[in-house]
């Protein structure tokens, strides 16, 4: 029987961290206060978190903190690009472990998530006693191609001819800088609309088969604002890493017990980064999972993740 997520629950404790740089971070905790620790870094970069992401861990037996990254969700300032790099991001979650006061911690993290727990784990791998990854994103130029040129266009024909459309032809050899120059200039309201047709176009693309919410949530200006402008401004930027840096540093991990998880018809993330990982890393475990997309809502996805999260724990594995 797949497995799905824990009852919904709530924090029993929120608040706001400034960490400098004119940044403030939302976070919140759950579960068991002294259980288990863990952490969870949500997607994007720039999608924040959401109430279901408390439910990937069993709340009896896990103490997880998780926060929206700078610039988006609760936190302060929105849509700031100011300071805003993936090395501020992975001080910010030390900072958040000292907060927590916890010595180390398992991190989960999917999508643009994996790829901040493996900067994270690469870094401090002191700090760090699991690692729980889904949908594995390298942020490589070929993968950037792949999502906004040529590939994705040509399984989603429909969904890309609207992704285009806000980009005269002149621009569209080069669609990242094209968007990344729209919502960085000019007014609020035409940056909204770029976000929204940028923010769509992955929201459609990311699962099987269509979801309604998914589409809806991307399609949200405030939500698509920090989703489109924090995307951007780290892909043109390379995600402040060094070519094949995530990959060539995966020695780090070989002591770190860890799950990667990936859909076979993943789009964002094309499955042979997750398997590149999986060779570097052999001793994780990997769970390719067939009839499946890019979202954590995926049911052979999910049933992973909980099995995943649940065996870390220390809880017996269920049939």
């Amino acid at each position: 029987m797949l497995r799905t997520l824990y009852p919904p629950i709530e924090p029993y404790e929120t608040g706001m961290l400034d960490v400098g740089d004119g940044h403030s971070l939302y976070y919140e905790r759950c579960g068991t206060p002294g259980a288990k620790p863990a952490v969870f870094l949500h997607g994007g970069p720039g999608g924040g978190i959401s109430p279901s992401h408390r439910c990937l861990f069993d709340p009896a037996l896990y103490d997880v903190l998780l926060f929206d990254q700078r610039g988006c969700g609760k936190s302060a300032p929105h849509a700031g690009l100011e300071a805003n790099t993936t090395w501020h991001l992975v001080a910010d979650i030390e900072r958040l472990r000292v907060l927590a006061g916890v010595d180390q911690w398992l991190v989960f993290g999917g999508s643009w998530g994996s790829t901040l727990a493996l900067t994270y784990a690469q870094a401090h791998a002191d700090r760090v006693t699991e690692l729980v990854l889904r949908g594995i994103y390298m942020c490589t130029g070929p993968e950037l191609n792949w999502f906004y040129q040529f590939g994705v266009s040509e399984m989603f024909p429909d969904k890309y001819e609207r992704f285009l459309s806000p980009i005269p032809q002149a621009e569209r050899g080069d669609m990242l800088t094209a968007y990344h120059r729209r919502l960085t200039t000019g007014v609020l309201e035409d940056q909204i609309a770029a976000a929204r047709a940028w923010s769509l176009f992955e929201g459609e693309t990311i699962t099987l088969l269509p979801d309604p919410e998914t589409t809806a949530q991307h399609d949200n200006g405030h939500f698509a604002l920090a989703f489109a402008r924090l995307e951007t401004h780290y892909f043109v930027n390379d995600c402040w890493l060094q070519p094949g840096q995530l990959l060539r540093d995966a020695e780090k991990l070989r002591s770190i017990p860890g799950t990667i998880v990936h859909g076979r018809y993943d789009m964002p993330c094309p499955a042979r980064y997750a398997w590149a990982l999986h060779k570097a890393w052999p001793e994780a475990d990997f769970h390719l999972i067939e009839g499946a997309g890019h979202a954590f809502s995926e049911p052979g996805i999910l049933d992973r993740l909980i099995r995943a999260t649940d065996r870390y724990a220390g809880k017996p594995e269920e049939a």
